[in-house]
């Protein structure tokens, strides 16, 4: 197999609770969508998490975190926008209205949404 014959790589939104069970903690909350950031990019794919690129929108913003009122206007559509460029999408378990807005648009515009790790393409799930 040639580099050119390969298998392009996925962009893959992370979908699931961000801020369930953390008590506000910003490591808690940032593990939350990031324990699958590995085995997606091992699989050969690239993982997105949509707080990836809100966070450092909203701080350049003024505001104080995820958690400031304009986060409204800037994380879920942050996720929306990143959904145009996204080929798929991994909603983890949990209660997120943000994540089945998301899981709703990538419906919407006929992307694969799994909604398990061991759905991924290529990624190895121990048993």
């Amino acid at each position: 197999m040639t580099p050119s014959d390969a298998p392009r790589p996925l962009l893959i939104l992370i979908a699931g609770p961000y801020a369930s069970g953390t008590n506000g903690d910003p490591d808690l909350m940032r593990r939350n969508l990031e324990q699958a950031a590995w085995p997606i990019f091992r699989a050969g794919h690239i993982p997105m998490i949509g707080e990836w690129v809100a966070l450092p929108v909203l701080r350049s913003a003024g505001a104080e975190g995820p958690h400031d009122p304009l986060a409204a206007q800037v994380v879920y559509p942050t996720a929306e926008r990143l959904l145009q460029h996204c080929d798929a999408v991994l909603r983890l378990p949990g209660e997120s209205r943000g994540a089945d807005q998301v899981v709703a648009i990538a419906r919407e515009r006929g992307l694969p949404v799994y909604t398990s790790l061991a759905e991924v393409p290529g990624v190895a799930v121990a048993t």
